[in-house]
């Protein structure tokens, strides 16, 4: 099910860590080196990916790689919307990929791309088709961003909300399929990429929307799942419960499970971006994750030996 593990989701972004209390890095690097050590303790064989920077910046590798913490992954990963929050073209991905490269010697995936249906729905199709010309033959995993458009009367997960502006609207019309269940023009298109293009979707608590979202990934062919369980959520009533009916929908999908945010009590300040203020608390919750829904297989006896 769960064959490789992200820690955290977009890191360099303030709206997931907040640099103010770690201007250094060293509190994250500390947490992520930890939980890649407890992890490949867990299940030797599960891969292990930085989680995916937004944005794309080769310094901020550089500097986990002086801190340690890459020591700890298998893998760097990067997100990317050039048509809606980037501030560079879309033909520039195979040089935002090379820059990566450059910064470190572990394999980069695009964990993260999308376009919306902000401005035309016609954008995204075509962005869709893009994307998949520049990216598919260039890093081994590429996952779209994302199957579900975003309810509106839910909120999105930034910083400052409606302040934003139209940036944060984008949030709402990233999906291929819209709130009323009904599929962009964009979506046959993606049919046809699914056998090598993953999926990223967020499901949020107890999300009404999750029996739905895996019968539409059957249904395309769907290989390759990005999802999330939120540390925080797991101090919940029913946390595990709900982590176990997600876990059991996506059985027969390759599972990347992006860990992330902090509970609230367990941070230096009462926030999800806030770092924990023991690192390693975030390694026991990652190690709960792999012993619950990848624990290591044993291995099988000796030929000629008994079973």
């Amino acid at each position: 099910m769960i064959e490789s593990v992200m820690f955290w989701n977009e890191p360099n972004n303030k709206s997931h860590w907040n640099p103010a209390l770690d201007p250094d890095w060293s509190v994250f690097s500390a947490m992520v080196a930890e939980a890649g050590r407890v992890v490949a303790h867990c299940n030797p064989g599960l891969t292990r990916v930085m989680g995916g920077m937004s944005p794309i910046d080769p310094g901020f590798v550089e500097r986990l790689e002086r801190l340690g913490a890459l020591e700890a992954v298998d893998v760097v990963a990067v997100h990317g919307f050039p048509l809606d929050w980037n501030l560079w073209p879309i033909g520039e991905w195979p040089d935002r990929i090379a820059e990566i490269e450059r910064a470190t010697a572990l394999p980069v995936w695009v964990s993260e791309v999308g376009v919306g249906s902000f401005g035309a729905e016609e954008v995204q199709e075509w962005g869709l088709r893009r994307t998949a010309e520049l990216l598919l033959d260039r890093v081994e995993r590429v996952y779209w961003y994302s199957l579900l458009d975003l309810p509106r009367t839910w909120e999105a997960t930034t910083r400052h909300k409606e302040a934003e502006g139209s940036s944060y609207y984008r949030h709402f019309y990233m999906g291929l399929i819209r709130e009323d269940g009904t599929p962009k023009p964009g979506l046959e298109t993606y049919a046809a990429l699914a056998g090598r293009m993953g999926i990223m979707q967020w499901f949020h608590f107890e999300d009404p929307r999750l029996e739905d979202a895996v019968a539409w990934m059957r249904r395309l062919g769907v290989r390759r799942v990005r999802t999330g369980l939120s540390w925080a959520d797991s101090f919940r009533p029913g946390a595990w419960e709900w982590f176990d009916r997600q876990m059991a929908a996506l059985e027969g999908f390759e599972v990347m499970a992006t860990l992330c945010f902090t509970p609230g009590h367990l941070g230096v300040e009462d926030h999800h971006t806030s770092p924990p203020r023991d690192p390693s608390a975030f390694a026991e919750f990652c190690g709960a994750v792999v012993e619950r829904y990848a624990p290591a297989r044993p291995a099988r006896a000796a030929a000629g030996g008994r079973g």
